[in-house]
């Protein structure tokens, strides 16, 4: 139940080719604290309910629960959440033994294109595709809980 993730910008939509699978994502936060965040989300045509804990110093590695829940469950619980919703098209690309999901956003937070990895441990190396830009791991803006209450648009 531990997470170990890296996040990074997007430079370029080449990924979009390289990519085999991509799934619509609709996510709320019923808690936005970074100390627990309380996430309900539908990722095509399934939901979730995820708790995650607080990152290490790093911003890599922090606790993570999810359990599926039912669509119809997953849209009451929307209904509760903060104000905010994600909206987001999530892309699966596989690159030499790894997958990225990259993320792109709509709404209030269109223009922002993110990709994260997910390791087995902090140390793990791993081939960078050549539209991997700046990692923002530990840079709590890029977190979507962070977004759904401080839109991209609103940043500049």
């Amino acid at each position: 139940m531990v997470e170990i993730e890296r996040k990074y910008l997007v430079t370029n939509c080449d990924f979009i080719t390289e990519s085999n699978e991509k799934f619509r994502i609709v996510q709320g936060y019923l808690n936005s604290n970074p100390e627990r965040t309380v996430r309900v989300r539908i990722k095509g045509d399934k939901g979730f309910l995820t708790i995650k804990g607080l990152g290490n110093e790093s911003g890599m590695t922090r606790f993570e629960w999810e359990k599926e829940i039912s669509i119809t469950e997953a849209e009451a619980l929307l209904q509760l959440c903060e104000h905010g919703v994600i909206d987001k098209t999530r892309y699966h690309v596989f690159y030499e033994n790894h997958l990225f999901e990259v993320d792109v956003f709509y709404g209030e937070n269109e223009g922002l294109i993110v990709a994260e990895i997910e390791l087995q441990s902090e140390n793990e190396t791993f081939s960078k595709p050549n539209w991997l830009g700046n990692e923002v791991t530990s840079d709590e803006r890029y977190y979507n809980s962070f977004l759904s209450n401080h839109p991209f648009k609103s940043w500049k």
